[in-house]
């Protein structure tokens, strides 16, 4: 395997690599339920092993930070936090990226300013959008599919939307409108490229708005019941969106399907244990390969289903890594029906800092690999034929783009089970698992497969 680098000038005042941008002290997660088992029955299986209970209903790469959780023994909850400044936010094809940053000076003098980055060309490079006023380090940026950038900024009790654009020397701006609300977190890009939503999360019910590509502004389209986190696209059309919702009242926290096609009808996705709490991190739509966290096996553990599939959740005990935060960031596109074979790239935060981990769910096996100086940890894309794509800046290099190649993994020995290294995550695959016996899933039903009937 070989990892190169392609670097790229800046437009304008050169960016670099934020040391804001690293991952913060996990706040601590919710608080279970008194009284709440540690486990569903049969968590007495040895690590590795399949829940036969798990489902995952048909339905329904960025990631909130807070979501790397310690893996193994002893870990604490999922916690959830506002990303920090300096974090990446690339559209669905990767083809651009914006970030808030400053130029180099103290913490409490820099100037912020939005800067986006042009990553279909020959090569990148990075143009920064600073109007006549710098940034709050609060503010939050997303990119469009045709180049500008969405902003979102809190002015007292409202948030107020942005287009930036550049103009010659200057930067351009389209004001969209206001919402009269305290908090509120932009969503991952839409995959239909033309739309911006975002999400303000209550106690009791969470409000969803598209706040660009609209015809009048900003505008409410979804009210869901409970308090609702993360948010993950589930289709191309930008139409199914899976939030983490705990219902009015308190329980678990399980991942829900939102279908913005039919004013914002929900519908479980991700059913694991009665009392376990299940969170959606990733997904793909051509494969339908899932990543998630749940708390099932009797703590947080990364596993991974399949959409529409009657399979049970796996959590892989490659996965499972003493005293680092997992945190998976993106997905290879482009398998269609093979969920198994998607290179899968995950973010890995420890004492030394962050590097990058490659793993896929046939292989079984954890590749490890630094990261280039001044990568912001979880940005990045994978290319259809398995390159994956490292964003990143520092003094030497103001806009670059490392690549690495997916590994390959060594096939599993049909006798053990195992790698023929002998270092094998231990659990079986799809391919070699016995025949699972299904509960009912209610496929027929689920949004996805709706889609299609007209409304």
């Amino acid at each position: 395997m070989t990892a190169c680098a392609i670097e790229g000038g800046t437009a304008g005042a050169a960016a670099t690599a934020d040391p804001e941008a690293e991952p913060e002290p996990e706040e601590p997660g919710e608080p279970g339920e008194p009284g709440r088992p540690e486990a569903p029955a049969g968590a007495d299986r040895e690590d590795g092993e399949d829940w036969e209970d798990a489902e995952v209903y048909a339905g329904a790469g960025e990631i909130e930070e807070a979501e790397a959780s310690p893996t193994g023994a002893g870990a604490r909850p999922f916690a959830d936090a506002a990303p920090p400044p300096g974090r990446f936010t690339l559209t669905a094809d990767g083809a651009y990226a914006a970030r808030l940053t400053a130029a180099p000076g103290p913490p409490g003098e820099r100037a912020w300013y939005p800067e986006r980055w042009t990553l279909d060309g020959p090569e990148p490079y990075a143009v920064p959008l600073p109007l006549d006023q710098p940034e709050e380090p609060d503010s939050e940026v997303a990119p469009v599919a045709d180049g500008r950038v969405l902003i979102r900024r809190r002015v007292a009790d409202r948030q107020m939307f942005s287009l930036l654009y550049p103009t010659g020397p200057g930067t351009g701006e389209l004001l969209l409108g206001a919402v009269g609300c305290a908090e509120m977190t932009l969503l991952p890009p839409s995959p239909d490229g033309r739309c911006a939503y975002a999400l303000a999360a209550g106690e009791d019910h969470a409000s969803l708005w598209r706040v660009a590509g609209g015809a009048f502004g900003p505008e409410e389209v979804a009210r869901i019941p409970g308090h609702c986190s993360g948010g993950v696209w589930l289709d191309r059309a930008g139409r199914m969106l899976a939030l983490d919702r705990r219902e009015p009242g308190g329980g678990p926290v399980k991942a829900v399907a939102v279908d913005l096609g039919r004013q914002g009808e929900v519908t479980p996705l991700l059913q694991i244990a009665p009392e376990s709490n299940d969170r959606l991190l990733l997904a793909d739509a051509d494969s339908g390969l899932l990543l998630l966290r749940s708390d099932a096996p009797g703590h947080d553990r990364l596993g991974w289903g399949v959409l529409g599939s009657c399979l049970p959740v796996r959590f892989p005990e490659c996965l499972r890594l003493p005293d680092v935060a997992v945190t998976p960031f993106a997905v290879q596109p482009g398998q269609m029906l093979m969920p198994e074979s998607c290179a899968v790239a995950l973010r890995i935060d420890g004492a030394p800092g962050s590097w990058v981990g490659v793993w896929r769910p046939a292989g079984r096996q954890l590749h490890q690999f630094a990261a280039p100086l001044g990568w912001v940890p979880g940005a990045g894309y994978w290319s259809r034929d398995g390159v994956l794509r490292l964003p990143y800046a520092n003094g030497a290099t103001p806009c670059g783009v490392a690549l690495l190649d997916a590994p390959e993994d060594v096939e599993p020995s049909s006798v053990t089970g195992r790698t023929s290294g002998g270092k094998g995550g231990g659990e079986p695959s799809a391919a070699d698992a016995a025949p699972a016996v299904c509960k009912p899933v209610p496929l027929g039903q689920a949004p996805l497969h709706r889609a299609a009937r007209p409304d």
